[in-house]
Formats: C-alpha cells, sequence, structure tokens
C-alpha cells in the first residue's frame, strides 16, 4: 500500500511540477516577447494577452496541489497539540472530511465544465471547459493527496508539544 501512495504522489507531483515549470517559462515568455513588440514595433500581439490567462489557473492550481504535498499550507494546530492519544485520530478524520470536500468539489465542477464548454475566448476560441478541467483536475489530486496523508498521520508518533510533528497539517511552513 505504501508504495502504491508514493507512486501516486510521485505521478501527481511530476504532473503538477511540469505544468508549473511549463505555464511559468511560456508565460513569461509570451509577455517578454509581447513587451519587445510593444516597445520596439509600437504594437503587440492580439492573443498574446489571451494565453496567459488561460494558463493561469493551470498555473496556480498546481503549486496548490504541491504545496498540499509538501505540507505548506497555513494550519490552527493549538487545539491538536493539546490532545495527547485522540490527536492522530482527530487529524485522520479531518484529512478524511477535507478529501471528501476536494472530491465533492470536483464532481460538481463536471456540469460546470459542460456548460462552460459552449463559451470561447474571444480571439483563440478556446472553450471555457479548459479552465474549469483545470479546477476539477485540481481537487481530485488535492483529494488524492489529503488521502495518501492518512496512513502517515495514524502511524506517527504522538508528540502533544512538539510542534515538528504537524507537518502533515502545514504548520511546518
Amino acid at each position: 500500500m505504501e508504495t502504491l501512495i508514493r507512486l501516486v504522489n510521485g505521478a501527481i507531483g511530476f504532473a503538477c511540477r511540469t505544468a508549473l515549470y511549463i505555464t511559468l517559462s511560456v508565460t513569461f515568455m509570451i509577455l517578454s516577447v509581447n513587451v519587445g513588440l510593444r516597445y520596439l514595433a509600437g504594437s503587440s500581439l492580439a492573443w498574446a494577452s489571451e494565453l496567459p490567462e488561460l494558463l493561469f489557473p493551470w498555473m496556480i492550481m498546481s503549486g496548490v496541489v504541491l504545496a498540499a504535498q509538501h505540507g505548506s499550507h497555513i494550519a490552527v494546530v493549538i487545539l491538536t497539540q493539546k490532545m495527547g492519544n485522540a490527536r492522530r485520530w482527530v487529524l485522520a478524520v479531518g484529512t478524511l472530511l477535507i478529501a471528501a470536500m476536494y472530491s465533492w468539489l470536483a464532481w460538481i465542477a463536471l456540469p460546470l465544465m459542460e456548460i462552460s464548454a459552449d463559451e470561447r475566448t474571444p480571439i483563440m476560441g478556446v472553450p471555457g471547459s479548459i479552465t474549469v478541467s483545470c479546477l476539477m483536475l485540481g481537487f481530485l489530486c488535492l483529494a488524492l493527496v489529503s488521502l495518501s496523508q492518512i496512513p502517515s498521520i495514524l502511524s506517527a508518533p504522538n508528540h502533544s508539544d512538539d510542534s515538528d510533528s504537524d507537518h502533515f497539517l502545514g504548520a511546518d511552513a
């Protein structure tokens, strides 16, 4: 089971890092070329403002998933630090609820994807479902990342006053 969890987390991390690198690089190049064209030629590429808008949600969502994988989100842990033995179970149930909420958000994004497929960007004609699919995939990845953390939470030693044990909720950021 541990191997499967590492494999899934590795694949999600690789996909998100790849998306992040590509979207950042393409956005930087497009905006740089467009600024150069405005400065040198007094004109710009019409689609150069639309493509970064399409890439931005992919960049943000991949960063959010990577932050979740590394426990870099903000968390309030003052109550769980004082719980003692029940702490692991409370954190595991909380993580399970978070995974369920992310799954629900992915599920409700599905009809939105169908609705937004008819909307097109003005210049490039890209369907709006591309952006909504980014949210749906991101929520699915966040649910999987959350679920993959539960075995580690349950097997972690109980340190009620040690803030280093709060890695799973992101208190190490």
